[in-house]
């Protein structure tokens, strides 16, 4: 592997990780100055729409260092998904070091805005962060014995069957909140404003697990997959 991109791409993400963990600690300095708690405070347009638009420029970011020192798709995708993992563990980390929050790693959060309310423990994304710095870092290491590495249709398949699973789990309870007071046809006639002001009551409760931890098998076995034909291509390639 080579070593030294690995750990300038780790510094990267851990700097977009302290910078990710400052602008949270700002926003809630301004809307939740007696701390934060659910439901979440309703906000600005202005500010509301600038959020989602940092959250799309930072996995575009990502994105870019990925595309930048990769130079295949697969060793592309590598650095990004060891980008992204490590950018969301000190996230967390530098939360902790300077608010002391969470309180404890099953401690609710919002995860992401696009294109729904994502929400759950903090754990559970960090349980994926760890799926994805192991898959990037099997890849590279593959790729050292090997320059053709790439994934299988099969093993493609089980990877992303498990994200779409894991995705599910973390908007399945927003999708139930809002489906409770809406249905489904009248959610895309309702103005943005009101829908917006409406969203904000959302409490995140259940968090369902089972689906997570369905999405999560799903990606090692893809991971398992993926690591075994690459042993005995390796193998045969020494011999």
């Amino acid at each position: 592997m080579k070593l030294k991109i690995i750990f300038w791409l780790t510094v990267f993400a851990v700097s977009m990780g302290f910078f990710e963990s400052a602008i949270v600690i700002y926003l809630r300095e301004i809307i939740y100055p007696n701390g934060f708690a659910f439901p979440l405070q309703p906000i600005g347009r202005m500010l509301a729409t600038t959020e989602i638009l940092r959250e799309a420029f930072s996995l575009l970011m990502l994105l870019s260092i990925g595309i930048l020192v990769g130079k295949s798709t697969v060793i592309r995708l590598a650095y990004f998904l060891y980008s992204f993992a490590v950018w969301d563990i000190f996230y967390y980390i530098f939360l902790k070091i300077l608010i002391n929050w969470p309180e404890s790693l099953m401690t609710m959060d919002i995860l992401f805005l696009l294109p729904v309310t994502w929400a759950g423990p903090v754990v559970a994304p960090l349980i994926i962060s760890f799926l994805m710095i192991l898959l990037a870092l099997l890849i590279l290491y593959f790729s050292e014995r090997n320059e053709q590495v790439h994934l299988k249709a099969h093993e493609l398949v089980m990877l992303i069957t498990g994200s779409v699973i894991i995705i599910i789990s973390f908007t399945q309870d927003y999708i139930r909140f809002i489906l409770s007071h809406y249905p489904a046809a009248d959610i895309w006639s309702l103005p943005a404003k009101d829908f917006f002001i409406f969203s904000v009551q959302y409490y995140p409760g259940n968090f369902y697990w089972p689906i997570f931890m369905g999405g999560a098998v799903f990606i090692l076995v893809g991971i398992g997959l993926f690591t075994k034909r690459n042993i005995l291509l390796t193998k045969d390639l020494l011999q």
